[in-house]
């Protein structure tokens, strides 16, 4: 089981994880929780109407690791031949970011919380030893697998990650480049996610 999940009896997932592996994810879902930022819920009024008919921002994030995690729902219009056709499709993404992204953005937070919460509650029942075995329920393993996805793309964005074609080259980095750390947690992560996925298959 070192290094992949396996199924468990009666759905979901297993893995085992040493105290390094925890770690790096752990700070790894962490800092995907401060880039997304608090929920609107935070500092909304008590009103559950208000916060369900709350709007959200109409123009894509700065950050390109939050562009690459909330795209645009209509794609990219730049090289749209016809600049109508280009407006119509940025018109459309904004309205559709306004009344979406608020939600994908609790999605996304839940899931990384499920993550640090799991690997803490892990953490405490192994204390004093090396590692430990992650075991999620069905619904935590849909949850780590949205998350997984979520680190991938995020270290995929700075890394700039664009296609298949960019992820072969970085199997040729050498040691001294400063990005191959973040390589082998990218690559690493994505080994995680491909044998959640093989759990997870009927």
């Amino acid at each position: 089981m070192p290094g992949q999940f396996e199924p468990l009896p009666g759905g979901g997932a297993a893995v085992a994880l040493d105290d390094v592996e925890i770690s790096i994810i752990r700070s790894l879902a962490v800092q995907l929780l401060e880039l997304i930022g608090p929920g609107p819920a935070e500092d909304a009024s008590d009103d559950p109407l208000a916060e369900l008919f709350a709007e959200g921002p109409s123009e894509p994030p700065s950050d390109p690791v939050l562009r690459r995690l909330f795209p645009d729902a209509y794609g990219d219009p730049e090289g749209t031949p016809q600049a109508r056709e280009a407006e119509e499709q940025r018109a459309h993404s904004a309205e559709f970011r306004r009344y979406t992204e608020n939600d994908l953005r609790a999605g996304k937070r839940d899931n990384a919380l499920a993550v640090v919460r799991a690997l803490d509650a892990l953490s405490s029942a192994s204390a004093g030893e090396e590692g430990a075995v992650l075991k999620l329920s069905p619904e935590e393993s849909q949850q780590w697998l949205r998350a997984l996805n979520d680190l991938r793309l995020a270290i995929g964005s700075r890394l700039e990650i664009v296609d298949e074609d960019d992820t072969d080259l970085l199997y040729r980095l050498p040691d001294e480049d400063p990005r191959k750390p973040m390589v082998m947690a990218y690559l690493w992560l994505g080994g995680l996610q491909e044998s959640l996925v093989g759990t997870l298959m009927p």
